[in-house]
């Protein structure tokens, strides 16, 4: 996914680029192992996996999500991408979410599977959504059907003791 960029950033030239989600289980030599043979995105089962500008394998959770099936690990020859069942990969709500602008609006919880998304009632009649980051794989089946695109992604920080 993309971060959405506002008219005010656009013209003030702040412009910052947007991640490229890897496949789950892409190894952190990724891009140095993969040799762009297209067999990831040709079993891909939701069709999620396209190209980034460099011609990297790219997930794009807008129009479907992960199913961590694996097919993607077996199809990779250099093993550039291993069998994952989740990834680091986690969903934000940004500010042009309809709840947070007073719409009711309660999509992206209806269709996540893992529960990690709940409503909290705020003042004005008000429901804000918040993802709890313990729950939530990084599927994306909250994105795709999103009326506001308001789903983003981030790569969750690993956790080192």
């Amino acid at each position: 996914m993309q971060d959405q960029i506002s008219k005010r950033a656009f013209f003030r030239g702040k412009l910052k680029a947007a991640i490229s989600l890897r496949p789950p289980g892409a190894v952190e030599q990724f891009a140095e192992l993969c040799t762009r043979c297209d067999a990831c995105l040709a079993v891909c089962p939701t069709g999620i996996i396209g190209r980034d500008p460099e011609g990297l394998p790219k997930v794009d959770l807008s129009n479907g999500a992960c199913l961590f099936c694996g097919e993607c690990a077996e199809a990779c020859e250099p093993q550039a991408i291993l069998p994952a069942t989740s990834w680091a990969i986690r969903a934000k709500v940004n500010a042009t979410c309809l709840s947070f602008n007073g719409v009711m609006c309660r999509t992206c919880e209806d269709h996540c599977d893992h529960q990690a998304i709940h409503f909290h009632l705020m003042t004005r009649g008000r429901s804000v959504p918040t993802i709890d980051p313990d729950r939530c794989t990084g599927c994306g089946e909250c994105a795709a059907p999103c009326p506001s695109q308001s789903i983003q992604f981030y790569e969750q920080p690993s956790q080192r003791g």
